[in-house]
């Protein structure tokens, strides 16, 4: 499906009213898995355009096309309120929290089997790791804190065990910026999934940020704030992927393509069947943003649409599945790291690197790091860790479940 070619029904703006800001919320237990993590994905998707709107508006000095791009922008807004509505006011933080973590997990999991970019595929697989970990972090302290099954939230489509342990995602900032593509030859897929992954990461970052305040735990708060430093590192990670040599028109073309896709892969993969509408509402309205964008591109750069994007038919549709057996597979490299653009196993760093003194300066005391500390209070608590394995932790330095393991990754010769 070519998305430029679809008929529209107006190619104006129609403005939701307020009251069609606040929509239905779902049930917490009776919706699936998925339908929620398509919620947050599209969620994320609407800040970042938000946000890159912004941005472009205080980079533009043409007027003309700060208002065209202002009424895109209120729009964009609408959409992400009445997503935002959705969620139940009885979802907990930490509820939300597991749902954040999947999406994560799946999302990343999915687009790195499809992927065909070396580059992008590395720093999937490398984010995948340590995403993984923050959903067994955060799991443990759900039934901990709330006494909540993570069953009801999360169902059987993810394990549950540890990840590159997060006491050892702290890298330093030079060390998570990676090679940047040209989008001009990059496959369509892989241009999608930068704009994905990046706006995804991102939610997640900001909302970590946002809500980690507001937990009720002092050890809660303390480990949301450490994870928000890992997300922000996935986000610098993903970013820098981007082709930094775009216009801004260029970019907003691709926002909107991306947009279209990632409404249209919602409306046919959701099982329930309000959402399905609210989707398939909101790929209407960005076909009509896409047509705006695009003839401001041919007006003001003189550039057809297919001179940015050179295949515009949708690549293969995001769909959600289960992925454990290929997270499996990705979990026997924990031991990697990173050094500037390149991955590297721990024991082969040289003998002074950016992530020893980084470790040095941001760890000053193992036993204070809330990640780590919320796993060994429930370990005190319960007598071992909390997880959903189908069959033993492919690593076998992670598979004790009455000790947290803090030093694989990040001490050599572990």
């Amino acid at each position: 499906m070519n998305p430029f070619l679809e008929k529209i029904k107006s190619n104006k703006i129609n403005y939701y009213s307020l009251k069609d800001l606040a929509l239905k919320p779902y049930d917490k237990f009776g919706i699936l898995p998925y339908s929620k993590t398509r919620v947050i994905l599209m969620n994320g998707t609407e800040f970042e355009s938000v946000a890159f709107y912004h941005q472009f508006a205080r980079h533009c000095t043409n007027n003309d096309i700060r208002r065209e791009i202002s009424e895109i922008r209120r729009q964009e807004q609408q959409q992400q309120k009445r997503i935002t509505s959705l969620k139940p006011i009885s979802e907990t933080i930490l509820e939300t929290t597991l749902s954040y973590e999947q999406l994560a997990v799946d999302l990343t999991a999915i687009m790195a089997q499809k992927e065909s970019d070396i580059t992008v595929k590395n720093q999937l697989d490398f984010a995948l790791l340590e995403d993984f970990d923050h959903l067994y972090r955060f799991t443990d302290l759900l039934e901990m804190d709330e006494k909540q099954n993570y069953k009801n939230l999360i169902g059987h489509y993810t394990e549950i065990m540890p990840g590159r342990p997060t006491i050892a995602e702290h890298r330093h900032p030079f060390d998570d910026i990676r090679k940047p593509l040209n989008f001009t030859l990059a496959d369509p897929l892989t241009k999608l999934n930068v704009s994905i992954i990046t706006a995804a990461e991102q939610q997640t970052m900001n909302y970590y940020m946002n809500v980690g305040a507001f937990y009720h735990s002092d050890y809660g708060r303390k480990m949301y704030s450490e994870i928000a430093m890992i997300e922000e590192q996935h986000v610098s990670g993903y970013e820098s992927l981007k082709d930094p040599t775009t216009t801004w028109l260029e970019c907003a073309l691709m926002h909107e393509y991306t947009e279209c896709y990632l409404y249209y892969s919602c409306y046919k993969d959701e099982t329930d069947a309000y959402l399905k509408q609210v989707w398939l509402k909101h790929y209407e309205d960005e076909l009509v943003h896409l047509d705006k964008i695009a003839k401001l591109l041919y007006k003001y750069e003189g550039k057809h649409y297919l001179e940015v994007i050179l295949e515009p038919d949708f690549p293969s549709l995001l769909s959600f599945r289960e992925n454990k057996s290929y997270i499996r597979e990705v979990l026997t490299r924990i031991r990697l790291t990173s050094q500037k653009e390149d991955y590297i196993l721990l024991d082969k760093l040289p003998q002074k690197n950016t992530f020893s003194e980084y470790q040095n300066k941001v760890i000053k005391s193992e036993n204070s790091v809330p990640s780590h500390k919320v796993i060994e209070k429930y370990i005190a608590k319960n007598g071992k860790d909390l997880r959903f394995e189908e069959s033993p932790h492919p690593e076998k330095a992670l598979r004790s479940r009455q000790e947290d393991n803090y030093k694989i990754g990040r001490i050599k010769g572990e």
